[in-house]
């Protein structure tokens, strides 16, 4: 059984259950919080647990490679695209409409893998592809408010922009996901708190009282620090389309929470577009944990036969799926072989 595979699936469905718990809590929150105020919470808290953290288990843990001056246009990249996306989705919602604005984010699961592909050269199969178009029509069927919720306006070009953003930034992370994730989720959100919070200064947002701040900065923890933090360990193995993919389960987590804790109702779309995800995530599984390989061997003999000597040229092509299963690795196997090809010699 491939354990790294495994354990990053793992991580990247925590990481889209940690981020769901921002949902109906921010929502709350919101009642006392400005919105950039509430961004530069979210990620200050992130990054201050985070940092915390890696300061507390430094002694008991091995460190792994710090962030050099190599990975520097990443992690600049990454904290930019961090406070970029926010204000472009800002104005597109002031432009357009909340539910024009939901549709439209869908495609941040696109743009990361299409940059992933075109941009990064990251390999993107047929499954995957598959996998990400069935996830992208469950997040629209989620969102979709009813025909008069989608219209293409000027404030849609923001909303693209902040997915596109937002998906170049996850091809960042994936460059440095090799490197420390706490050092990683300390700079992304400190950084990008502050960016948050300059931009919460100049439209003179007022800060709430010590006990909301203290409220959105342990929110901003758990579902900002420790949900990047296990994101970045997802995509160090699985890639940045890949974790992305697995990630998409956070707005049906977020609408179940709603649910349970806002008492919001779920309505049909929620459980049709619930059915479809669940075939994209066995999709992007079954592309995870299935590696199909096809190779040939040729083999060529010679052998006498009646006082006349022969040479066969035989090529067996197979094609199979390797399973990964908690006890055997199995092999399933298509074979043909073909004897005596042309510019085969019979002497």
């Amino acid at each position: 059984m491939d354990k790294s595979k495994i354990r990053a699936i793992i991580y990247a469905v925590l990481a889209a259950l940690f981020y769901a718990v921002n949902v109906p809590l921010s929502k709350l929150l919101l009642q006392h919080v400005g919105p950039a105020s509430m961004a530069a919470l979210l990620y200050l808290g992130a990054g201050i647990g985070i940092g915390v953290l890696s300061l507390a288990g430094r002694k008991v843990r091995q460190m792994p490679e710090h962030l050099s001056k190599s990975d520097m246009p990443y992690v600049i990249g990454m904290v930019v695209l961090d406070i970029a996306a926010p204000i472009l989705l800002m104005l597109g919602i002031s432009f357009g409409t909340s539910a024009n604005a939901s549709l439209l984010g869908n495609f941040e699961i696109v743009a990361t893998s299409l940059i992933a592909l075109f941009v990064f050269k990251e390999a993107v199969s047929k499954r995957l592809w598959a996998a990400i178009a069935l996830i992208t029509v469950s997040s629209i069927l989620l969102s979709f408010e009813g025909t008069d919720s989608f219209r293409f306006s000027f404030g849609s070009l923001f909303v693209i922009g902040a997915t596109v953003c937002w998906g170049l930034e996850n091809n960042c992370t994936r460059k440095i996901s090799s490197k420390s994730a706490y050092e990683i989720v300390t700079v992304k959100g400190l950084f990008s708190g502050l960016g948050s919070l300059i931009i919460a200064l100049i439209k003179k947002e007022t800060l709430p009282g010590f006990a909301y701040i203290a409220a959105a900065m342990l929110l901003g923890f758990v579902a900002y620090g420790l949900s990047i933090f296990l994101y970045v360990r997802a995509q160090n193995t699985l890639g940045a389309a890949k974790t992305s993919a697995y990630y998409a389960i956070a707005p049906f987590a977020g609408a179940f929470l709603s649910f349970v804790i806002l008492r919001e109702s779920l309505s049909w779309a929620y459980f049709a577009a619930l059915a479809v995800m669940l075939a994209g995530s066995a999709l992007v599984v079954a592309d995870t944990l299935i590696r199909s390989h096809s190779h040939e061997h040729v083999h060529t003999f010679t052998h006498t036969h009646d006082g006349t000597t022969h040479t066969h040229t035989v090529v067996h092509s197979h094609g199979h799926n390797h399973y990964i299963t908690d006890t055997n690795h199995s092999h399933h196997h298509s074979e043909k072989s073909l004897e005596d090809l042309p510019g085969a010699s019979h002497l």
